[in-house]
């Protein structure tokens, strides 16, 4: 039977380097010149997210909000850790800190200009969600509680959440703004904003899972 496995791969291998093969297919790229002109913004994957297919956005930005919710409920009624880790020397809490710093910046930069190049709104707001943990770990619970509450975090992810949907559905609705200049930072018409608020999302319920992870589960 083996000596039929070998007499096939050798089979296989004339035909793939010795015998003639057919001309490649090459790809048809009409289809993303005609999303990146329908958004009028370079980054197609942003138009197909946040455009062609943004009824779909819709309902996993309402997911990610039901399972930032399902977290607090399932946890509510545990009692707090009594042992929280965190790194206390100072070369960690350095690299964390600076890391967090590059993590912020990044974050910035991909809610911004994330229509321009690669990147958008979730993965903005990912790169804020790590800035924060970094921070959290190097950092006490009770200050970093403290900065959410003053700064009524909750709240600002809930109204982020409540705009993003409103915006979508006018968009939906068929009513949307001026695409201006391609390329420009204030071209793709509603894009950037729903990026900006995507982004806000999701880095302000990373910032409240990681809050709740560290006092119920003392996991940093």
């Amino acid at each position: 039977m083996k000596w039929i496995y070998i007499a096939a791969g050798i089979a296989l291998f004339v035909k793939m380097l010795v015998l003639p093969n057919s001309a490649p297919v090459v790809p048809d790229f009409s289809i993303v010149e005609s999303i990146v002109k329908d958004g009028g913004i370079p980054n197609a994957v942003t138009v197909i997210i946040l455009r062609n297919r943004l009824y779909d956005t819709i309902f996993e930005v309402v997911v990610f909000t039901i399972a930032i919710m399902g977290v607090n409920f399932l946890l509510a009624n545990e009692q707090p850790s009594c042992a929280i880790y965190r790194f206390t020397d100072q070369p960690s809490i350095v690299l964390a800190r600076l890391g967090a710093t590059i993590s912020a910046l990044v974050s910035i930069e991909l809610a911004i200009r994330g229509h321009l190049s690669p990147g958008g709104g979730f993965a903005a707001g990912v790169a804020g969600g790590t800035a924060i943990g970094l921070i959290a770990i190097t950092s006490s619970p009770e200050w970093m509680q403290e900065i959410y509450q003053r700064y009524h975090a909750a709240t600002w992810e809930k109204v982020s959440v409540l705009v993003f949907i409103v915006l979508a559905a006018i968009t939906l609705a068929g009513v949307e703004l001026p695409h201006g200049e391609m390329g420009a930072l204030l071209s793709g018409g509603i894009v950037p904003l729903l990026n900006i608020l995507v982004a806000v999302k999701v880095a302000l319920g990373s910032w409240a899972v990681v809050l709740v992870f560290i006092r119920y589960r003392g996991l940093l």
